[in-house]
């Protein structure tokens, strides 16, 4: 059973949340979404000759696709030694030794991590965010709003996974190893070996697990996230065309992504129990 008090879990979280500010993290984090979202939202149709502000839809779609590689990896960057690093320097077992429990440290790292994060997200897109409200009204906003929260989503998920990864690892060099493959395995190689089940049984038996298939990858529900909230993207996205109404809807994808975000914390836990 988890044993935690919201206080020490406060001071935790709050220290270092505080570290990623000293470092600067969080501002270069925040700068390379805003110009990447800017570029995006004015100059992605340089290529058909055309300069400016493009539709809310067409941007989000672009934003999904950069997304979906350049988050993960952040997050991952972000979550790999939280832990691993304290043990390399000599501080974990001090610090698990003071009136603090492992849970209060885990979670701790984790909020303060994840609002570290939170902040380089809404500050990173929240500007072109600013621009189409100014644009074509706040009312029209409601997809961009779900990008950017299911983007921080994405990235809790990633940095989930590096804390679970930082708290299993030897040293931190393994867990950047473990880290990088795992970015791997999600954002490149899992719906290449999907699309070649899917092609190599003509989709006879696959097809019909396919759908439940791309729940088991957070980039996947991303995408089908987004698009559930702009139909009109679907016909750009392959694999999620075969994803029926029922399991694209906004509450069960976003109850998916909470359940990414919490499975591998609950597992970091358990094994941080026994170190």
């Amino acid at each position: 059973m988890l044993n935690f008090e919201p206080r020490q879990l406060a001071i935790v979280a709050g220290k270092e949340f505080r570290d990623r500010l000293r470092s600067r993290w969080v501002l270069v984090a925040a700068t390379v979404f805003t110009v990447f979202a800017l570029v995006i939202a004015f100059f992605g149709t340089a290529s058909e000759g055309a300069v400016g502000l493009q539709g809310l839809d067409a941007t989000i779609a672009s934003l999904v696709s950069l997304v979906i590689y350049l988050v993960p990896l952040i997050a991952l960057i972000l979550g790999y030694d939280a832990v691993v690093g304290e043990s390399e320097r000599g501080s974990l077992d001090l610090l698990l030794s003071m009136p603090i429990t492992r849970a209060e440290f885990l979670l701790g790292k984790f909020c303060g991590l994840a609002a570290a994060l939170a902040v380089a997200t809404f500050v990173g897109f929240g500007l072109v965010g600013a621009i189409f409200a100014w644009s074509l009204g706040v009312g029209a906003m409601a997809p961009y709003l779900v990008f950017m929260l299911s983007t921080l989503a994405l990235g809790c998920v990633f940095l989930s996974l590096a804390v679970a990864l930082s708290v299993a690892a030897k040293s931190r060099v393994t867990a950047i190893g473990l880290a990088v493959a795992l970015w791997f395995f999600y954002v490149l190689v899992y719906d290449l070996l999907l699309l070649g089940s899917l092609v190599a049984d003509d989709g006879r038996y696959s097809g019909a697990v396919l759908p439940f298939a791309l729940m088991l990858n957070p980039t996947d529900v991303y995408r089908l996230t987004n698009i559930a909230a702009l139909p009109d993207m679907r016909s750009l996205y392959g694999l999620a065309t075969v994803v029926p109404d029922a399991l694209g809807r906004i509450p069960l994808l976003g109850s998916v992504l909470v359940l990414w975000i919490v499975t591998p914390l609950f597992a970091a836990y358990r094994l941080l129990e026994v170190k």
